[in-house]
């Protein structure tokens, strides 16, 4: 057991750098008062950049640079059709993610001549997980995001415009800014998520996501919408994770064990999403010419 912990440790640490990026991202967008639902296209489509990026240059850095324009462009869509369209937020999220997924899908038949997975790219491989660079953007988007959410101006107008954008916008706050601003952040963050995924599997298959993005936001809920709760919150689901991959070979079910995750999210939900009091704007469309209900 004391050979097979340090691997374990690096497999919960592997499974959790994509959760704690996206679940950080996601406390940026809802403490701006956005439902990211989007966060599973944000990181597919960061993840079909990262390889798009990394196979047509050979580098690592201009995948993970493609993957971030990925991201975004995802992320400012949801922000148009959410903030100055004032639609429906969970609408959007779901829209783009089913967009994202036909797009990734198509994009693989165009550009790679597969219908389910790209060529295989290098990404990136450290010794270990933990000199890993986006695992070190991961712990330093945890550390920073705390620091900018309770601790910077920029933190306390987003907070501001999630709790009640009337208030803000009479304060001289720019609440569609600040919206923008805080899904963009949570568009970047997961774009980074979508290229470490990529990198470890080195090349890009059909709905690699795979659910993470809910997961991730699940985290954040449970975080209580910290950065810092977020990313606990993460390294617990990557712990139920690798539990199930490591009793796959044992006496349970399959089914049983690969639904143990799913099943892990839902009772945890159960008993904390009543006692986490989410920004009281969250979801709530705003106009400036019009008092929001």
């Amino acid at each position: 057991m004391g050979i097979e912990f340090p691997v374990m440790l690096q497999q919960i640490v592997r499974i959790a750098v994509p959760y704690v990026l996206t679940s950080v991202g996601a406390s940026f967008s809802e403490r701006g008062g956005v439902v990211n639902l989007a966060l599973e296209g944000m990181m597919l489509a960061g993840a079909f950049g990262a390889a798009m990026g990394e196979y047509y240059t050979g580098s690592a850095v201009a995948g993970v640079l493609c993957a971030l324009a990925s991201g975004l462009v995802v992320a400012l869509l949801h922000a148009f059709v959410t903030v100055s369209m004032r639609a429906d937020q969970i609408v959007s999220g779901i829209a783009i993610n089913i967009l994202v997924m036909g797009a990734t899908r198509f994009g693989l038949s165009v550009f790679f001549g597969s219908a389910m997975n790209s060529p295989r790219i290098h990404g990136v491989e450290p010794v270990s997980v933990f000199l890993d660079p986006l695992f070190l953007a991961a712990v330093f988007s945890v550390v920073a995001g705390q620091f900018v959410l309770f601790s910077t101006p920029y933190g306390l107008r987003l907070r501001a415009v999630g709790e009640s954008a009337e208030t803000a916008d009479s304060a001289g706050i720019g609440v569609s800014g600040m919206r923008y601003s805080g899904v963009l952040v949570s568009g970047a963050l997961a774009a980074l998520a979508g290229a470490f995924l990529v990198f470890q599997q080195h090349s890009f298959t059909e709905g690699m996501s795979a659910g993470r993005g809910y997961i991730a936001l699940a985290a954040m809920i449970i975080g209580k919408w910290t950065p810092a709760g977020a990313a606990l919150a993460s390294l617990m689901f990557a712990s139920a994770e690798a539990a199930e991959m490591w009793l796959q070979s044992g006496f349970l079910p399959t089914q049983l064990v690969q639904s143990l995750p799913y099943v892990i999210t839902l009772l945890v939900l159960a008993g904390f999403v009543g006692k986490a009091v989410a920004p009281r704007d969250l979801g709530v469309p705003y106009d400036k010419g019009l008092r929001s209900e």
